[in-house]
């Protein structure tokens, strides 16, 4: 059975619902929780470039960029370990800055050692999933655990 559970959760009402369920698994199975909320990074994805030369930006833009990301994550996290706590659920929260989401998730499993991602998923099929892409659709391809969707459909 499941010990360990990570939860992705960006803030957004869909992650909320993947939360409140995530933490109503974990009491039911006798699971710790760790809440992972990843910040998107400034400077974007490392391996693309968008200009040649590389990019010249106000380092006072950057600062403020990073400290709201780092407090609105603190305050996901932090609401996120409250459910848990509410229902008597061991939970700790984690953050990284990074552009590529599914594998700040993944490293977040591997680093917590965690035996099951718990995520949500928009559910978006077709044109709309191909051209807004899916986290989940790449967490599950790239992933070595299981990953529990929570589906979202209905929810928007």
């Amino acid at each position: 059975m499941f010990r360990h559970l990570l939860v992705p959760t960006d803030g957004s009402e869909l992650s909320q619902l993947a939360v409140d369920q995530a933490v109503q698994m974990a009491s039911e199975i006798g699971a710790m929780v760790t809440f992972f909320h990843v910040q998107p990074s400034f400077y974007g994805r490392p391996d693309v470039a968008l200009y040649g030369e590389g990019l010249v930006l106000d380092p006072l833009l950057s600062e403020q960029f990073n400290k709201a990301n780092a407090d609105y994550a603190e305050s996901v996290l932090e609401q996120a370990k409250a459910k848990a706590s509410s229902k008597g659920v061991l939970a700790n929260g984690a953050t990284s800055v990074n552009a590529v989401i599914y594998e700040a998730i993944l490293e977040a499993a591997s680093e917590n050692n965690c035996d099951l991602i718990f995520m949500a998923s928009h559910g978006r099929r077709g044109l709309a999933g191909l051209v807004l892409g899916s986290e989940t659709q790449r967490v599950l391809t790239h992933a070595d655990l299981p990953v529990l969707v929570y589906p979202g459909r209905g929810q928007d």
